[in-house]
């Protein structure tokens, strides 16, 4: 990445997961950030010590997710920096962890079967990431589709690729032919598509309609938020849809007979799981099995609190 006049900088995780790649590059005006990681003491400290006297004129986040847009306000207090963002992530990120969201998390996890005490474990899961995001940035600029923003030596389209999030953003240049892909298109796992009862109803279909919109671009060199940068953007595209296309298959057989969705996320998901991770398994059933109801492919019917899933 020095050819493009970027530093990658990675910023440890304390999950599986461990780890989300953010980057510095130098500007006429200052230093320009994508991404920050969470708010805790460790990455306070790790930019601290990369930004020493540096000047950071913008921050640019690609989406809202707390490893991404945890520390973004705690760094623009620091340094002043312009924080922008699309518009539908900002939003989300301003509201999503405000308590009166958090408050309604567990109806909903009773409307997908979740055992009582795991759901109280899975809420407080999710408010343990408040401390993880305050101070919230305030924006200055939303994003526009299409608009030019400079990172090191050269210019990049702002591109809109929602799925994993409904306002991720990705930045590519033409003449390079490179792609920074956030959590769009990662290199070993397949992003988390969730549904996480707001926002998009089918998200999944969205992250399909978003892959074949990066498709277009054919971009060669590839550069993630997580593990290492890489070739061949439509081959790995072709290998994602390849996945959720049997991973809908997978999720309708489970439902043959009729089921919760805690009950069909037991079934897909084998291995153990922690709380945090749960969380992310649930959620990621639910986009699946939202996905086949709007196909047609299932049904969904309210059997006292609980949502029953079953094959059409």
């Amino acid at each position: 990445m020095r050819d493009l006049g970027i530093t990658p900088i990675r910023v440890e995780l304390p999950f599986r997961l461990n780890h989300v790649n953010c980057f510095m590059a130098e500007g006429i005006d200052g230093w320009t950030v994508i991404d920050t990681g969470l708010n805790n003491d460790y990455t306070r400290e790790l930019w601290e010590e990369q930004i020493g006297t540096k000047e950071i004129s913008d921050l640019l986040l690609t989406h809202y997710h707390p490893d991404h847009f945890g520390h973004a306000g705690s760094l623009q207090k620091k340094t002043g920096a312009k924080v922008s963002m699309s518009k539908t992530d900002a939003l989300a990120g301003l509201s999503s962890w405000q308590d009166e969201v958090i408050e309604t998390i567990p109806a909903n996890y009773r409307a997908c079967g979740i055992p009582e005490d795991k759901s109280i474990q899975m809420t407080e899961n999710t408010a343990g990431f408040q401390d993880l995001v305050f101070p919230l940035p305030e924006v200055d600029r939303y994003f526009k589709e299409g608009e030019s923003v400079v990172i090191g030596r050269y210019e990049y389209e702002v591109i809109f690729t929602p799925g994993h999030s409904d306002g991720m953003v990705c930045f590519y240049n033409k003449e390079q032919n490179v792609l920074f892909s956030a959590d769009h298109i990662l290199p070993k796992i397949t992003p988390n598509i969730s549904y996480w009862f707001h926002g998009d109803e089918n998200p999944l279909k969205t992250y399909y309609q978003s892959l074949e919109k990066m498709k277009e671009l054919d971009a060669e060199l590839v550069i993630p938020s997580h593990h290492q940068p890489f070739y061949g953007a439509n081959k790995r595209i072709d290998e994602l849809m390849k996945h959720h296309n049997e991973r809908l298959e997978e999720t309708l057989d489970t439902v043959t007979e009729g089921r919760t969705v805690y009950e069909a996320c037991e079934q897909l998901f084998k291995r153990p799981l922690t709380v945090h991770e749960t969380r992310f398994a649930v959620g990621e059933t639910l986009a699946h099995l939202e996905f086949l109801r709007h196909s047609g492919d299932c049904g969904r019917r309210k059997e006292g609190e609980q949502w029953i899933y079953q094959r059409a």
